[in-house]
């Protein structure tokens, strides 16, 4: 009665399940500064784009996570606010927690070294202004 799986079946739902898995921590990631949202959306989308078109046209055209893949993907880049606020709870968040909760110098200084490199790499990303990267921009325009 019951039919038995393929192999492509079974990769297909596997790479869904793990799609639908990291964008849940992508989701996760837009609060919790430690957990970067954009790379767990574009580990989705990979997910998605071999096991599932629906899923994957529905990330990549989603009114929020479908600017994350395209403004990453195709222009290395992100809005200033984006920035803002990733830095802000990143300091605030990995700051609180290394000066009040943890305990140990060690500790401490692995938690600052994660927040520097993040921050690097997330400075290091272009801007998008006006809805478009400054690389796109004319002058004058």
């Amino acid at each position: 009665m019951g039919r038995a799986m393929t192999g492509s079946s079974l990769r297909k739902l596997l790479l869904m399940s793990a799609g639908v898995l990291a964008v849940g921590l992508g989701i996760v990631g837009l609060f919790l500064p430690l957990l970067p949202t954009t790379p767990f959306l574009l580990l989705a989308a990979a997910c998605f784009v071999r096991s599932s078109d629906t899923l994957y046209e529905w990330l990549t055209n989603h009114r929020w996570f479908g600017r994350y893949i395209k403004n990453y993907r195709e222009h290395r880049a992100t809005t200033r606010m984006t920035k803002i606020v990733t830095l802000v709870l990143l300091w605030g968040t990995i700051g609180y927690t290394a000066l009040v909760v943890v305990d140990g110098w060690q500790l401490r200084s692995l938690l600052f070294a994660v927040a520097l490199g993040v921050t690097i790499h997330v400075l290091s990303l272009g801007t998008i202004a006006g809805g478009r990267p400054a690389e796109e921009r004319k002058p004058g325009a």
